[in-house]
């Protein structure tokens, strides 16, 4: 009897497991080489789209229409070849002390001679650098200076670009992006600790390709309510699946907590809720692409709804959840403060994190243009000690997970709150 008992205990403990999503598993993969950062270079992103429509149908999650992606166009600036950046002798290592502008145009293997902005001068205008001679590069520093200074260094770099070839010197991090438009000229950022300050040469090779009608997509799939679904109210769990892709070819964002964590909540949401639900709500998942471009995707869906968005109850948007240690920000809470209450309720009872922060609107996610066309929306980011972010360090690996399945719990309970 004993043994019998045993095994059925094994057995049980066994299937128990069985029934939890693998989201580190899935998290991993999107952040592999083999998605190439999920962006603009060897078709990084719609790799990616593909991979999560292939898991929403083994999740379960039933089409809106006839396929699980709706597509879209934009155009974007790649840089799918070699990104070198040479200062005297001194090869610089892409991604780790220097990126190059998202709008940068391209260039072959020009050597620049290098021009300090004299910092006082430059204050004042750009006047005094213009016209700038084709063999020359403007660096300009845009750190370390009080008052106002910074800022209004910035502001002149940018009108320097329109011109002439540029070279911004930072002091912390590189932080990269995504741009829909290609500038005139070369341009590059680096680490004050990588760029010697009497180098005199500026070797560059930066291939650019602009694409105009880059093709992205959303992934969507639904649970729907028990009866006449169409009929019925959407509850709608979004994230964005896109990153920022390659920079050259050995260059690559993982993009781990921004966002393959969110993707892998929605998943991991998405899996629970196929086990119990309330039938009475049909649930949306989103998975958006081109957010990192501009909110692309999100604005596209929004602009050409498959849904009556006069339909959706509540919307909650997910991204950067591969921590938690500080606890949770919900943005909109300022807004929807009955439901931000409502919330803070349920975490209380049963203590999933440590903090709900509560914060105003923001333009930051894939939630703004639902809440700018009336739908009620929580945008919802984790806090704590990975502050990776937009660069080559945000890996698998540096997510913490802390707070990963018990704030998939309480975002659980909240759902179905309503």
């Amino acid at each position: 009897m004993r043994l019998e008992l045993r095994l059925a205990f094994i057995l049980w403990v066994q299937c128990s497991f069985a029934q939890v999503y693998p989201y580190r598993q899935f998290i991993d993969s999107l952040c592999s080489p083999q998605f190439s950062g999920r962006g603009y270079v060897d078709l990084g992103a719609p790799k990616a789209a593909n991979y999560i429509a292939k898991e929403f149908k083994h999740i379960g999650l039933k089409r809106l229409t006839k396929q699980y992606q709706q597509y879209f166009t934009f155009p974007v600036q790649t840089f799918p070849g070699r990104c070198n950046f040479i200062l005297d002798q001194d090869t610089l290592i892409p991604g780790v002390d220097f990126i190059v502008d998202p709008a940068s145009a391209g260039i072959q293997e020009f050597r620049f001679k290098i021009v300090y902005c004299s910092v006082p001068t430059l204050y004042k205008g750009v006047e005094n650098f213009k016209p700038c001679p084709a063999d020359r590069i403007l660096v300009v520093q845009t750190f370390g200076f009080g008052g106002d200074t910074n800022q209004v260094l910035k502001k002149r770099l940018k009108e320097l670009k329109q011109f002439a070839p540029t070279i911004e010197v930072i002091e912390k991090k590189l932080t990269w992006s995504v741009s829909q438009q290609q500038g005139l000229y070369p341009a590059i950022q680096v680490l004050s600790s990588a760029i010697q300050k009497d180098a005199l040469q500026a070797q560059l090779y930066i291939d650019t390709k602009f694409i105009p009608h880059f093709e992205s997509s959303n992934v969507i799939g639904y649970l729907p309510a028990a009866k006449k679904w169409k009929e019925k109210p959407f509850i709608v769990l979004t994230a964005h699946y896109d990153h920022l892709g390659k920079m050259g070819q050995e260059v690559y964002f993982p993009g781990a907590n921004d966002n393959a964590s969110g993707v892998g909540m929605l998943l991991y949401i998405a899996h629970e809720l196929t086990k119990k639900r309330n039938e009475a709500y049909n649930y949306i998942f989103i998975a958006f692409g081109g957010e990192e471009a501009g909110l692309v995707g999100s604005n596209y869906f929004v602009s050409h709804p498959l849904i009556d968005l006069n339909q959706i109850k509540f919307l909650l948007n997910t991204d950067i959840m591969g921590s938690g240690e500080q606890g949770i920000t919900v943005v909109n809470a300022t807004l929807f403060n009955e439901e931000f209450q409502l919330l803070n309720k349920i975490n209380k009872k049963s203590n999933f994190v440590s903090e709900i922060e509560s914060r105003g609107p923001a333009a930051n996610s894939d939630h703004y243009f639902f809440t700018q066309r009336g739908v009620p929306s929580f945008f919802i980011y984790t806090m704590g000690a990975n502050k990776n972010y937009h660069d080559i360090y945000d890996t698998a690996q540096e997510l913490s997970f802390a707070a990963f399945e018990p704030l998939a719990r309480l975002l659980i309970e909240f759902l179905l709150s309503f």
